[in-house]
């Protein structure tokens, strides 16, 4: 008699389809489970152009670097712009640049200032206009004496979070620096450059980013990071001297020069010169009126009155005025006084420039003309450059000042009432790096990042003086947009790069 199946042979049967589906099921969840894989998009368009007077070959690469989490999960895409001279050298200088905000994105720097390509707009106080705004070669681009690489932090530019990445990861001071520090290195990593000399640069927020990225890269004990330069235009790096709170007297200290420069430029005052002037206005504000200052309601009778003469004549405003003022005077109610006689404000980023209000009452402007004058031509030159020029492919907007908030403010574990200062890191940095130079470079007109309150940062104790350098400039918080400013600024760029 022909034998049926055991009962381990049926067992097995059954069992077999039940494995099969549970190995299934288990693949399944793994793959769920798995990081979507995400391609970088990087385009490469190879040009040629004349910088520095010499004729250079260089490839502009824009692309998406993705920053993931330690399980691989992609969290942030950051745009990066860069352009490289050919043929390619390992040794050459290569300088990584960002603007500030903290949201803003690097059109600023790139169509303004240090991109072989830039928007030719007026450079005197008159506003932009209407388009097309004209796109020239820029003859002060840096590619003669440095690779450059533009870095758009998550959140502006082109640069976004993926999926539910939770924002508070990546805005904040440190957050962001570690992120753009991660940036650099695995851009070092792409293009093998870990032996080149290297540059690190920022406009008004992003020279507090340049100091906390110069933190980030300096000192991480597994891939340290060591810098030739630190470029600071338009600094902020101590936030006390720009609060206009009440009892903070520094902020009227630091904001004196400023407001001397800009009398001085719109004719409410006399000087031989706005450098004599401004450093006239240095001494005065750092001597006699900060000791006027600080003795608060107890500064009477004459001593009061000889301050109040000299603060007239260092702002323009009258004498009834600064009284009424208490003799200090903020930013704001200055923008809105100093032409008041003539139905006019003057700007914020720039003090050159004017506006005219709904109306000539009220202490505050509507709006900043130094602002509105410019943003329309920077806006269309970069989507027509990135997109057109240089063929990058996206459906997103391109955020010039991007929503990065609510931006962390803390460092070092301070709570959330201490003000913000990050020129210590610029300190360790020039103490533990012999070979390690800072370039300052201040506009005269800027009232976002007034000159004196970068210098007063950076004098403070425990920051090496020798290795610092300052240069100044005819026009305000973007001083490339006046011409000659721009080529002298791409001048000390360039001599502080040769320097090394």
């Amino acid at each position: 008699m022909k034998s049926g199946p055991s009962l381990i042979t049926l067992a097995l049967a059954f069992a077999a389809p039940v494995s099969a589906h549970a190995q299934d099921a288990s693949a399944d969840k793994a793959k769920a489970e798995k990081p979507a894989e995400i391609i970088p998009q990087v385009r490469t368009t190879k040009l040629g152009g004349t910088f520095g007077g010499q004729r250079i070959n260089y490839a502009a690469t824009i692309g998406e670097t993705i920053l993931k989490n330690p399980d691989g999960t992609p969290e942030a895409a950051v745009v990066t712009t860069s352009y490289v001279k050919e043929p390619r050298d390992p040794s050459r200088p290569v300088t990584f640049l960002f603007n500030g905000g903290p949201g803003s994105g690097t059109v600023w720097l790139m169509m303004g200032a240090f991109g072989p390509k830039r928007v030719a707009i007026p450079g005197d106080g008159t506003d932009d206009g209407a388009p097309p705004y004209p796109i020239v070669d820029n003859p002060d681009a840096l590619l003669d004496v440095t690779d450059v690489v533009f870095i758009d932090p998550p959140g502006t530019g082109f640069s976004h979070l993926i999926g539910k990445t939770d924002p508070a990861k990546y805005y904040g001071v440190t957050q962001d620096a570690k992120a753009v520090a991660q940036v650099i290195r695995l851009w070092l990593n792409d293009n093998g450059r870990w032996n080149s000399p290297k540059y690190l640069g920022g406009e008004s927020y992003g020279t507090t980013r340049s100091a906390a990225v110069a933190n980030e890269l300096m000192n991480d004990t597994y891939n340290d990071v060591a810098l030739n330069g630190i470029i600071l235009i338009s600094t902020v790096l101590d936030f006390a001297a720009g609060a206009d709170t009440p009892g903070n007297e520094l902020s009227p200290i630091t904001n004196l020069p400023s407001m001397a420069a800009t009398a001085l430029y719109h004719g409410k005052a006399q000087a031989a010169s706005v450098e004599a002037f401004v450093e006239e206005a240095r001494q005065w504000a750092i001597g006699p009126y900060a000791s006027a200052l600080l003795k608060g309601q107890k500064l009477q009778g004459e001593e009061r009155a000889a301050i109040r003469r000299e603060l007239a004549r260092f702002t323009g405003l009258s004498e009834t005025y600064l009284e009424q003022a208490d003799l200090r005077v903020t930013p704001g109610r200055f923008y809105k006084e100093l032409l008041r006689d003539r139905g006019l404000t003057v700007g914020r980023l720039d003090s050159r420039y004017t506006g005219k209000d709904y109306d000539n009452a009220g202490e505050g402007p509507d709006n900043d003309p130094s602002f509105y004058g410019i943003d329309a031509s920077y806006t269309a030159a970069i989507n027509s450059w990135a997109r057109d020029g240089l063929g990058f492919k996206t459906d997103r907007e391109y955020q010039a000042i991007g929503n990065v908030g609510p931006w962390d403010w803390r460092i070092g574990g301070r709570d959330t009432n201490a003000y913000l200062n990050v020129a210590p890191y610029i300190g360790q940095a020039l103490r533990e790096n012999s070979g390690l130079r800072v370039l300052v470079a201040q506009g005269y007109y800027d009232f976002a990042t007034p000159f004196f309150a970068a210098e007063y940062a950076l004098s403070r104790t425990g920051i090496p003086q020798d290795r610092i350098h300052y240069t100044y400039y005819g026009a305000g918080h973007m001083m490339y947009i006046r011409d000659e400013d721009r080529h002298k600024l791409s001048e000390d760029v360039r001599t502080f790069i040769r320097a090394r």
